[in-house]
């Protein structure tokens, strides 16, 4: 097969544009969540969007729909319990996760097993991401991107030093919110990405490969969006090529990115 002729199928041109955004919102979004040690709750939303999708499978609807409201419902849930009742959050998030991922499993025995469908979010399958799949997924992300552009100096500030954050007059509590329910969101457009199973690793890979390259907390965002977005771009032409899952691809060179970096920042630390 020609290689340049596999950007002619109309599916590949879907899964290459809707997961270039994808990547780089997470690869952005992620960088602060690891900074705050809050990478816990891009598994724990994960784990709750199977719920989601498991629910509207069941209604008949598309499963993003029905998804985006209930996981931004379990990230205020997370947020809530760690705020109001001290709950601690690795607590806070095992409890709303196993939560969603036992409603999922009701919902799948119910409708009578684990479905292809249900499978297909579960692993990842943006080889069969539709049109409209695709404009929702860029609408999305670029809002998401715009938010945390226009909040970028708060976002920022709460990251490294909350306190003096709040001293500055950031609002702390806002922001936290914002960015909870932004990463709800983030999650579930990851989902026909890689899959429920593998969008923690989707999130935190490309921010950690950056942080070991670059110096400044910009470049690290410029260095995490450009490993994720190849990635994204490799794992879907070498799975097409190879037949191979593609969500498991793009975690894999993901993954072999951030081997390198440690190879690299090991032989210049020298």
């Amino acid at each position: 097969m020609n290689f340049i002729t596999i950007f002619q199928y109309g599916f590949i041109q879907r899964a290459i544009i809707t997961g270039t955004f994808v990547a780089l919102l997470c690869s952005t979004l992620g960088l602060f969540l690891v900074l705050r040690r809050l990478s816990l709750i891009g598994d724990g939303l994960a784990h709750i969007s199977f719920g989601g999708v498991a629910l509207g499978l069941f209604l008949g609807i598309l499963p993003i729909y029905m998804a985006i409201p209930i996981v931004i419902l379990g990230a205020l849930t997370i947020l809530m319990l760690m705020d109001k009742i001290k709950v601690y959050g690795d607590a806070a998030i095992g409890i709303i996760s196993s939560v969603g991922i036992a409603g999922g499993v009701i919902l799948a025995s119910i409708s009578h097993g684990f479905n292809l469908d249900l499978l297909s979010y579960l692993f990842g399958n943006i080889l069969a991401i539709s049109t409209g799949e695709m404009y929702l997924s860029i609408a999305l992300s670029l809002t998401v991107l715009l938010v945390i552009s226009f909040f970028y100096y708060d976002l920022f500030s709460i990251t490294f030093n909350e306190e003096h954050a709040k001293v500055t007059g950031v609002r702390v509590k806002i922001i936290n919110i914002m960015l909870v329910v932004l990463t709800a969101i983030t999650v579930v457009l990851s989902i026909r990405v890689v899959g429920i199973m593998l969008i923690s690793a989707f999130i935190v890979l490309p921010s950690v490969t950056a942080l070991q390259l670059a110096k400044g907390f910009k470049s690290a965002v410029i260095v995490s969006a450009i490993t994720s977005v190849i990635a994204v771009i490799l794992g879907i032409l070498v799975s097409f090529i190879l037949n191979i899952p593609t969500g498991a691809m793009i975690v894999v060179i993901n993954f072999i990115f951030l081997l390198l970096a440690f190879g690299y920042k090991k032989i210049i630390t020298r």
